[in-house]
């Protein structure tokens, strides 16, 4: 038998300016980064250890997810 996380958010990177947008408590911790070089980077070593997908939603967030 195995078990695996499907659908759900694994991780939140987000931008000083835009760390009000996020509320504690979420499914997935969540990772200020000082800059967008440090959002990008961070979101891709996350989808990488994870084998999640990263996705902008344009607002200063980027989300780790698994489908």
């Amino acid at each position: 038998m195995s078990t695996s996380l499907n659908k759900v958010v694994l991780a939140t990177i987000v931008l000083p300016h835009s760390k009000d947008l996020v509320l504690s408590g979420g499914a997935g911790p969540v990772f200020v980064a000082a800059n967008k070089e440090e959002q990008q980077r961070l979101a891709l070593y996350m989808s990488r250890i994870t084998e999640g997908v990263v996705h902008d939603l344009e607002n200063g967030v980027l989300v780790v997810v698994k489908h």
